[in-house]
């Protein structure tokens, strides 16, 4: 059972992501920072909730395919999967990120 907790932890926060970017790209950014909530005007909410959420959509994705990666290596112990997975995360979280950055520094004039 151990072993398959480690392939079921990234689609149980990949999941959580992806719920969190549908309702921010929904308008609902309740679950960001107070910062960006008061700092965003409420004109533009809508679009950078759209952005912030689709940041989250992407690394929310990456997760949940670096968890297909790692449970095909467990049951099946191909070796290049976990490289495949990482690639993809690395890549979903940095892609993901920046535009979350971007949303923040457009709508809210800076991250912090």
């Amino acid at each position: 059972m151990g072993k398959y907790l480690a392939a079921l932890a990234p689609f149980v926060i990949g999941a959580l992501c992806i719920i969190f970017g549908i309702c921010n790209r929904m308008g609902n950014i309740s679950s960001l920072h107070s910062y960006h909530r008061y700092r965003v005007s409420v004109a533009d909410r809508l679009p950078f909730g759209k952005l912030v959420g689709t940041g989250m959509l992407i690394i929310g994705g990456s997760l949940l395919a670096f968890g297909v990666c790692m449970l095909l290596f467990t049951l099946y112990e191909v070796l290049f999967l976990p490289v495949i997975g990482a690639v993809l995360l690395l890549l979903g979280i940095g892609v993901g990120l920046g535009i979350s950055f971007y949303a923040m520094i457009k709508y809210n004039k800076g991250i912090f």
